[in-house]
């Protein structure tokens, strides 16, 4: 990679500012462009280019170097341009790896759910097992962020930084598979390959999958072979998570399996059955994941953070038994949610509001196969919140589980979970 020449950074975000910090200490001389398709474009030390004049400045090799965003696809037709002029393209992570892989042991933990729990339980359990480990990637912490701070590196890593990891680890889980992101990547085939990526490459390294994963016919092909596998808990070792897990904050069956994998990854990375247990005793649910507020004698849960059905399936199944509100519907991204609609005749929902753009296919497909649920259509969550509040009898939980990202209402995840909860006090509270 060559810093001798002016860099673009393509995004402006978190991991944009943590890439320009680590620039400026390694080589202040150089030359910092950025650009994004959206959104502010403030970077102290930069300078501003469109994004609509990238095509002449790379023809032009204005640029040595693009370090790209996760969230700007891969598969932007500007990065073929880059590549054919000889221009690398590269990202936070990758130059993670260049600069401070060496000597450290990594876990990266990747999956379309639970990663970010299992990447938390996995470094808890690691910390309380006296091993010095850090945890970083998509959970907050940008890759260089963390630097050379620590012997051990968790990650949690998105199928945006899977996608084109240069790197190999030396521990990798697989959360679970399921269609998403088909935006991003242009296929569902094609996700699940950039997923994989983080371990369908050469390597000694070894790889845990939950059953789920292990399940799909893609992740046993990337594995290569079984050696490469770390095997179950035995008995003795499941039967104390499982006890652990009951008296923790983990809730419902997809964490046991998150804990599960995690303590696997963990022991073999080096940590002791008493750290393992003891990561789990010391979790604390992440924010906007399954995040209780009880208001006006109702329970409000905000799971925010959920942007697929399975993580909806998994957040109706934490309250079984109760009478349950369930606000769902975002961002589009071509998700099916024909499986969430035939599961909810047999759930606890009593009430369904839909919010655009994939709400309505979801109330589509509600009513054709759970028509004794009440749907209401709303254009925006306050509107959704306000009608809530007018069929109280009808529920004593109300859950956000959108089963979709936010970009299309909301600025993320965490903006959308913090207008919930700041509704329900204002509409609920007394």
């Amino acid at each position: 990679m060559r810093f001798d020449q002016p860099v673009l950074l393509y995004g402006a975000g978190r991991e944009a500012r943590s890439t320009l910090a680590f620039l400026k200490e390694i080589t202040p001389e150089t030359e910092i462009f950025v650009t994004a398709d959206s959104g502010p474009v403030e970077l102290e030390g930069t300078s501003f280019i469109a994004v609509d004049t990238l095509p002449d400045a790379i023809m032009a090799h204005q640029f040595g170097l693009i370090v790209k965003s996760p969230g700007v696809s891969l598969y932007k037709p500007i990065f073929d341009a880059a590549r054919h002029a000889h221009i690398p393209v590269t990202s936070n992570l990758n130059l993670w790896g260049a600069h401070f892989r060496k000597d450290r042991q990594v876990i990266a933990i990747t999956g379309t759910k639970g990663k970010s729990t299992t990447a938390t339980l996995t470094w808890l359990m690691l910390t309380h097992s006296g091993v010095d480990a850090g945890l970083a990637g998509n959970v907050g912490v940008a890759p260089l962020d963390i630097r050379d701070h620590h012997k051990t590196v968790v990650f949690e890593l998105s199928s945006y930084q899977t996608a084109d990891m240069d790197f190999a680890v030396d521990f990798a889980g697989i959360t679970n598979l399921y269609p998403e992101h088909v935006d991003w990547h242009g296929s569902v085939e094609q996700y699940y390959k950039d997923k994989l990526n983080l371990i369908d490459r050469k390597g000694r390294f070894r790889v845990a999958m939950s059953t789920q994963a292990h399940g799909t016919k893609e992740a046993r092909a990337a594995i290569h072979h079984n050696t490469r596998r770390i095997m179950i808990l035995d008995s003795l070792y499941d039967d104390a998570v499982i006890a652990a897990a009951k008296n923790s904050k983990l809730k419902g069956a997809h964490n046991l399996d998150n804990a599960r994998l995690a303590a696997r990854l963990a022991l073999a990375a080096g940590a002791s059955l008493d750290g393992v247990l003891a990561g789990i005793a010391a979790f604390a649910p992440l924010p906007h994941r399954l995040e209780e507020h009880t208001i006006g004698g109702k329970l409000f849960v905000d799971d925010s953070i959920s942007t697929t059905p399975e993580a909806t399936k998994a957040a109706l199944q934490s309250y079984a038994g109760k009478k349950i509100a369930l606000i769902a519907g975002g961002h589009e991204r071509q998700q099916n949610y024909q499986d969430l609609a035939e599961r909810l005749p047999g759930s606890d929902v009593t009430l369904l509001f839909c919010l655009p753009d994939t709400g309505a296919r979801l109330a589509e497909a509600v009513g054709q196969s759970a028509p004794h649920i009440k749907v209401v259509e709303a254009p925006d969550l306050q509107t959704a919140m306000q009608t809530l509040g007018t069929q109280a009898a009808l529920f004593d939980t109300v859950i956000l589980s959108p089963g979709a990202p936010s970009y299309n209402q909301f600025r993320n995840f965490e903006e959308r979970g913090e207008a919930f909860i700041s509704l329900a006090k204002q509409l609920f509270g007394t």
